[in-house]
């Protein structure tokens, strides 16, 4: 399983107009993942003081803030809008791969 293969499918859906955001999919793939599971906190699956330490550490190639051609004037590229950078999803791009998993502060996978 490659989460990063369900976010590129979501933002290349093959239905036209079925497609959605790169910061939709990676939303619904973190956050998404913990309320499909029924906590509903409002902070697990984020990065934030007092969020339980569940992550994984990625290396990515490149990384971009993305955003429909329509949204440009909505959702700014300054890096102090804290609009996150996620890897490049297009077809041709090498996705992330995962270098450490931590769940709830231990390290079940890499160093």
């Amino acid at each position: 399983m490659n989460p990063w293969q369900t976010v590129r499918a979501a933002v290349s859906h093959r239905s036209p107009g079925s497609a959605i955001s790169a910061r939709a999919a990676f939303a619904a793939a973190t956050r998404g993942g913990w309320r499909a599971s029924g906590v509903r906190d409002g902070v697990t699956g984020t990065l934030t003081p007092g969020a339980p330490a569940s992550y994984a550490v990625w290396e990515a190639d490149d990384l971009e803030v993305s955003a429909p051609a329509n949204a440009v004037q909505r959702w700014s590229t300054d890096p102090r809008s804290r609009v996150p950078a996620l890897p490049r999803l297009a077809a041709d791009a090498q996705l992330p791969r995962c270098r450490q998993t931590v769940h709830r502060g231990v390290v079940i996978h890499g160093q």
